[in-house]
């Protein structure tokens, strides 16, 4: 036992600090390619500027567009969350399907885990309604 108790916790916390950079450095690196108002060079540029210079990069594209991260997120998730909902109201209300067809086609979105139960239960009231 060459190891005393608080060397492992220190090697804990190292170890939980790198793979929070890391997670940092991927989360930002994809805000990076997923942000549709900023140009070619403008991704180029911020790319380079976090790969060759990681903790610099990160932290000034942190204090730059932090703000931005959480706002593109949020329009992004309601904008898959729209055409989620879309797709579901389009395979709901196909035409010259008999309402035993749309129900055996939710039970399937259902059981392939593409829609909730709860997305289920409310396409299922449309359609006997």
């Amino acid at each position: 036992m060459d190891y005393p108790l608080l060397n492992v916790f220190w090697t804990m916390c190292i170890f939980f600090l790198w793979v929070l950079w890391f997670v940092l450095l991927f989360r930002i690196i994809g805000d990076i390619f997923r942000d549709d108002t900023l140009g070619g060079w403008g991704k180029a540029g911020w790319l380079i500027f976090v790969v060759i210079l990681p903790f610099l990069g990160v932290f000034v594209y942190l204090i730059v567009r932090g703000r931005g991260m959480g706002a593109r997120m949020e329009a992004r998730m309601n904008q898959n969350e729209q055409q989620f909902q879309t797709y579901i109201r389009d395979v709901a209300a196909a035409p010259g399907s008999s309402t035993s067809d749309e129900l055996a086609k939710l039970a399937a979105l259902k059981n392939n885990g593409d829609i909730t139960e709860e997305d289920y239960q409310r396409a299922k009231h449309k359609v006997l309604a």
